[in-house]
């Protein structure tokens, strides 16, 4: 957090240095307030910039296995650009390393764990473990280090789903 300040100071520190020679080179024509208007949209166009490509960088973070089952984009009416570009606020991955698959008696089981990232004033990342029924589409969430099933959370999932493809597609 505090690189991201150091880091925008200095970005509205060279938009006011371009304020700066804009305005000596018009001779002084252009008004005083051009300086700190220069340097207050460099800071701002950097905070806009690290907002937009918060999801890349956090993708580039994760291994080889991991992929991406959802994304979610959102508006804040305290950042109006966001009503016509929403900006990424959430993710969700599943590693292909951990996935547990096995054989029951009604097709294929996948017990993963499920990893979602939220951007916040601090990166939230939040996990659980799931048992996916492919042949129904069902999924249930796994409690402890036990594993018990959560029957009463169980959901179904559709089929086009990404994560129903990621986790049932073989092969």
């Amino acid at each position: 957090m505090i690189w991201h300040l150091i880091a925008a100071v200095f970005a509205g520190l060279g938009a006011a240095g371009i304020g700066l020679i804009l305005r000596l080179a018009s001779g002084k024509r252009l008004p005083r307030w051009i300086i700190p208007a220069f340097g207050g949209l460099g800071m701002l166009g950097y905070q806009i910039y690290t907002e937009y490509t918060w999801f890349e960088h956090k993708q580039q973070q994760l291994p080889e296995s991991a992929e991406v089952v959802s994304v979610e984009k959102g508006q804040m009416f305290w950042r109006p650009w966001t009503f016509a570009f929403p900006m990424t606020t959430a993710f969700t991955v599943v590693d292909h390393d951990n996935l547990a698959v096995s054989r029951g008696d009604d097709g294929r089981l996948v017990e993963f764990i499920l990893y979602r990232f939220e951007k916040e004033y601090v990166d939230q990342v939040s996990h659980q473990a799931y048992l996916m029924n492919c042949a129904t589409r069902e999924m249930l969430p796994l409690e402890g280090e036990s594993r018990t099933p959560l029957t009463e959370q169980m959901r179904r999932v559709e089929a086009e789903s990404p994560l129903y493809r990621v986790l049932c597609t073989e092969g």
